[in-house]
């Protein structure tokens, strides 16, 4: 893989925070829902921020 720049540095920086802040909140929300399709719904949520976050760490490798 090619060298990324800066700035890709930076942006990627900005995502993964982006989706961990995302997968902590759809988190927070899922434990305090009581309807079991909202409880569903937030922690899909959180599982699909969690997927992104890993892809975007795969950049950095």
């Amino acid at each position: 893989m090619n060298e990324i720049s800066e700035l890709d540095l930076q942006n990627l920086r900005h995502l993964i925070g982006g989706f961990s802040t995302t997968h902590c909140k759809m988190q927070a929300y899922a434990e305090q829902a009581s309807d079991p399709n909202v409880k569903q719904f937030f922690q899909k949520s959180a599982q699909s921020a969690m997927e992104s976050r890993q892809q975007l760490m795969k950049f950095l490798q």
